[in-house]
């Protein structure tokens, strides 16, 4: 994909250096040099330009751009400006991020669908994190049910999803597993590297093993029970 990113403050820098490392072709536009310098060894596409001076848009290549990245997180005026220009390009999908909620009001008027608030989310995750205890990661559905990753207990070692009794003891369901597994370098076994692998939908003759992440799916309180009843710690390793 051919995405445009305006704003390379923190939030768009991470942005343009994680898309660029998934494959996309990353466009990175900011009005300030050092943030520009920043990212010209790391991405392929990296100006200087100011995105509020529409005539300034003729030199990069936005019409065979597929989306466009409102990041800008200093200046609500100018992010608001920006997305205005790029409504005029038909092919363009567009992602603004809001610094308020007045600029939430705007963008809604202005027909932007997608709006981001990297601050607030990035609250919620670690609210929900400190919340769910030793939660890895956690994705709300709706205001009832939620999907976890969490750390498989040391008393599951050894057992098969049907002994566990997941369902019947707190209404949760394994999704599946990923689980630490060895790669051989060069086809000699002296070299390995460890890896996470994931196992695929479970069945009820899966077995558990050391270290092992389960992903569940269950109502948020269930999930809560769930990690508190069986005692679930953070292991030593990394993640």
């Amino acid at each position: 994909m051919k995405i445009i990113i305006i704003g390379l403050g923190n939030f768009g820098r991470s942005l343009a250096l994680n898309l660029t490392d998934n494959g996309h072709e990353v466009f990175g536009i900011d009005n300030k040099m050092e943030k520009v310098n920043l990212l010209k060894d790391h991405i392929e596409n990296v100006i200087c330009m100011d995105a509020n001076n529409e005539e300034a848009y003729k030199m990069i290549p936005i019409e065979q751009a597929n989306l466009g990245i409102v990041a800008i997180g200093e200046n609500e005026g100018s992010s608001i400006v920006t997305t205005a220009i790029l409504k005029k390009y038909q092919n363009l999908r567009i992602i603004s991020r809001s610094l308020s909620q007045i600029h939430d009001t705007i963008l809604n008027a202005m027909g932007i669908n997608e709006i981001i608030h990297p601050e607030q989310d990035a609250a919620f995750r670690l609210t929900q994190q400190i919340s769910f205890n030793y939660a890895l990661n956690y994705f709300k559905i709706d205001h009832q049910y939620s999907i976890a990753e969490v750390f498989s207990p040391s008393s599951f070692n050894g057992k098969s999803v049907k002994m566990l009794q997941l369902i019947q003891k707190y209404s949760i369901l394994l999704i599946t597993i990923i689980r630490n597994v060895k790669l051989n370098l060069f086809f000699y076994k002296k070299h390995q590297i460890d890896s996470k692998q994931v196992i695929g939908l479970v069945n009820e003759e899966t077995m558990l093993q050391n270290g092992d992440i389960l992903t569940i799916f269950g109502k948020k309180q269930s999930i809560i029970h769930f990690i508190k009843q069986e005692n679930i710690i953070h292991p030593s390793y990394s993640y």
